[in-house]
């Protein structure tokens, strides 16, 4: 006959993996709950493997994403020094004109 192991459910594979994470021992979880010990040290495996994954495919940008971030932050560079110099030059039309007296701090 064939042994089939039970399949335990993601939730419980990731409550496994926290109780180790925060320091339990695999023997002591294994010994109050049903999966082995091995199994339980699978999981954990599986888990980091999958995580670090996922942190690392976060951290890593593609060459085209590095060029339009370059260009993005030259073009944020040029927009904000344009919003400065047209705020000055509304500020210096305002005291010319007499709607903002020239005490006032415009700029």
């Amino acid at each position: 006959m064939l042994h089939t192991r039970p399949c335990y459910p993601a939730e419980f594979r990731r409550q496994i993996f926290e109780l180790v994470s925060a320091g339990r021992d695999l023997t002591d979880l294994a010994r109050e709950s049903e999966p082995s010990a091995q199994a339980i040290q699978n999981w954990v495996a599986q888990t980091d493997r999958t995580e670090d994954r996922c942190e690392a495919k976060a951290e890593t940008l593609t060459a085209g994403e590095r060029e339009e971030l370059t260009r993005l932050r030259r073009e944020v560079r040029q927009l904000r020094l344009e919003r400065d110099i047209l705020s000055k030059a509304v500020a210096c039309f305002a005291r010319e004109t007499g709607a903002v007296p020239s005490g006032s701090s415009g700029s």
